[in-house]
């Protein structure tokens, strides 16, 4: 199968969880960007807890872990390997790249934040490549070794939408 046709097939097979109801993209990607904020919210309680000593933080902290395991949980409901932990660490790497970049941005770096929320996207679109399963480690490097690669980012763009609802 060539790389334009596996790209189309792979189109079409989230196409059709899409169609069955078997994912809504939509709300899927809220859900993540809601994940993503809960882990930086984790991070937050814990430094707050160890820079002013006072152990409620850390209470706190394990609150929103447990939700956050929870939320997590709907979008990655079956473990292989360690796809659970991958998963929280490309959201959690968006997240913050989103940060750095929009800090740059503020700071009117443009170009070197451009860079930056570059590959936050990158990073979300592998979170996305790993949730959907759809394609394995040869699968991807057969594709990147064609003459006309598709991306991770090229299903993303195609396919999660947070608009269409």
């Amino acid at each position: 199968m060539d790389n334009q046709k596996e790209f189309e097939s792979i189109i079409k097979k989230v196409e059709a969880m899409k169609k069955s109801g078997a994912i809504d993209l939509s709300t899927e990607e809220d859900l993540s960007l809601a994940v993503m904020n809960l882990v930086s919210l984790e991070e937050h309680f814990f430094f707050t807890g160890e820079k002013t000593g006072k152990p409620g933080y850390f209470d706190l902290l394990s609150e929103v872990r447990s939700l956050r395991k929870d939320l997590l949980a709907r979008l990655i409901s079956k473990h292989e390997g360690e796809s659970w932990c991958i998963s929280k660490h490309l959201l959690a790497t968006t997240m913050r790249l989103i940060e750095v970049g929009t800090k740059l941005r503020s700071d009117d770096k443009k170009e070197e934040a451009q860079e930056i929320f570059d590959r936050a996207y990158k990073t979300y679109s592998m979170f996305w490549a790993l949730r959907l399963k759809l394609i394995d480690a040869a699968g991807f490097k057969k594709t990147a070794a064609s003459d006309k690669p598709w991306t991770f980012q090229d299903i993303v763009d195609k396919l999660v939408d947070c608009c269409d609802e």
